[in-house]
């Protein structure tokens, strides 16, 4: 009887070791299994972020946007006025602005501003080749000096009466931004802006750049 008990002790002893072990390998394989999920949690996240990295690295610093030119502030050196011939001319400096908003360099070439009177040229400036840097504006310092000299007959002796003398400045830049040293695309700009002389004041009125 004695050995009879002691075979059931350890046959009951051996199921119950087996179903411990039974146990430890399935918590393992728990713990193992929430392991994996939590990695692939991770790794999708992360790749989910890089997404959006880049799509907003594409949107933002990859895009490129028209550099803008402009004239800057006028400052009148001379301005003289003869109605009654009709006649004017002007010296005044001035600065050739280029604002460049890209994540990246924008190279123009060469060019010219024109300075006209109703759609006829009064003079010119040259515009030198150089180069807008990243988010950046480049400031070139011009003297230009103007005069009515190759003027036809027009209504340029009621203006100059009228105490305030109208011109237009336009000029085109062509070059190219560059981004990231790998990536170049050409980029053309133009300016159009009117300058309204104050005779009297022998000073500008107003400047109005598009």
């Amino acid at each position: 009887m004695a050995e009879k008990n002691q075979q059931m002790f350890v046959s009951a002893n051996g199921y119950s070791r087996k179903d411990e072990e039974s146990a430890t390998l399935q918590s393992e394989d728990e713990l193992k299994r929430r392991k994996r999920i939590k990695l692939a949690m991770y790794i999708g996240g992360f790749i989910v972020f890089q997404i959006i990295v880049m799509t907003v690295f594409g949107l933002t610093v990859m895009k490129v946007k028209t550099p803008k030119v402009r004239l800057g502030a006028i400052n009148v050196q001379s301005l003289n006025s003869v109605p009654a011939t009709p006649s004017f001319d002007t010296t005044f400096t001035t600065q050739i602005r280029v604002k460049n908003t890209n994540w990246g360099p924008y190279k123009f070439d060469a060019s010219t501003a024109m300075f006209l009177y109703q759609g006829m040229a009064v003079g010119q400036v040259s515009i030198p080749k150089s180069k807008a840097g990243m988010r950046s504006t480049k400031k070139i310092d011009v003297t230009v000096s103007l005069n009515s000299n190759v003027l036809p007959s027009s209504n340029l002796g009621s203006d100059l009466n009228g105490g305030i003398l109208t011109l237009s400045s336009q000029a085109k830049l062509t070059g190219k931004v560059e981004l990231m040293f790998i990536m170049k695309k050409k980029k053309s700009t133009d300016m159009d802006c009117t300058i309204a002389f104050d005779l009297s004041s022998k000073a500008v009125q107003t400047l109005q750049c598009k």
